[in-house]
């Protein structure tokens, strides 16, 4: 096999990588030595080959000779509309109805396809979110959630949906710490967000496919009707201090 085809080999492995979401934005590659015993070729081969991913954009050179993959594969990381997005006081609404489509999709499909390596990192990750909780710190936790969802989707096998995910996840986490911030108005929702998040796990690790969209669509309704229920108690509250303003002020 010529040096041509076998840089070819490299670009094609180097792209299935970065699909299936092994390398991420702003990972960098292994040393070269290392990188090229990994692929099977020469490392006169891997440097042709990650001359031709540098071209397209998928791979950039840094200070030193380290080569990392191109960041701004993640638009969230520097797209201006996903923050005007974010900034919006409706947004978090339009989120949580996208949610239902994207998580229920998740959950599903990730019973259907998860590995023993997908299971093993789901339990983790569920715990990583638990764990985080006793921080007392709402944007940790809203990271760890917003990974637990992210690892759910990575467990789905489907290519696009974990890009899309993972291009939406700044907005997600935003979404999902203003949701903490205001669900733990109620102590008692960390218990009932927790069970949820856990029938979510069990399922997916038992293959219950149908069974892990249902707790997937019960969770996203739990937190909205929730939600709509506190903005509806803050706007009888605000109406009642404003009648007890009014008749101290007469």
């Amino acid at each position: 096999m010529t040096q041509e085809r076998v840089a070819e080999s490299v670009v094609r492995q180097i792209e299935s990588l970065i699909l299936e979401g092994a390398l991420k934005p702003g990972d960098r590659l292994p040393a070269e030595r290392k990188f090229a015993a990994k692929l099977g070729v020469s490392r006169p081969s891997l440097r042709e080959g990650l001359q031709i991913l540098a071209a397209r954009g998928l791979l950039t050179s840094r200070r030193g000779g380290a080569t990392e993959v191109t960041e701004s594969l993640n638009p969230s990381l520097e797209d201006p509309l996903l923050e005007l997005i974010s900034a919006s006081p409706d947004v978090y609404e339009d989120v949580l109805e996208l949610r239902h489509g994207i998580d229920s999709m998740a959950a599903y499909y990730a019973a259907k396809r998860r590995t023993e390596t997908d299971m093993l990192v789901l339990k983790a990750a569920y715990k990583r979110m638990i764990v985080s909780h006793g921080q007392d710190d709402t944007l940790v936790e809203a990271a760890a959630d917003t990974d637990f969802h992210l690892v759910i989707g990575e467990a789905s096998h489907n290519v696009v949906l974990v890009h899309v995910m993972r291009s939406l996840h700044s907005l997600l986490q935003k979404s999902v710490h203003y949701n903490l911030e205001n669900l733990y108005q109620r102590p008692d929702n960390f218990k009932h967000l927790r069970d949820q998040h856990h029938h979510l796990m069990a399922a997916i690790l038992e293959g219950n496919a149908d069974g892990a969209r249902a707790a997937s669509d019960a969770h996203v309704d739990y937190v909205e009707k929730t939600l709509d229920a506190l903005a509806t108690q803050r706007q009888r509250e605000d109406r009642a201090n404003r009648r007890a303003a009014g008749l101290t002020a007469l």
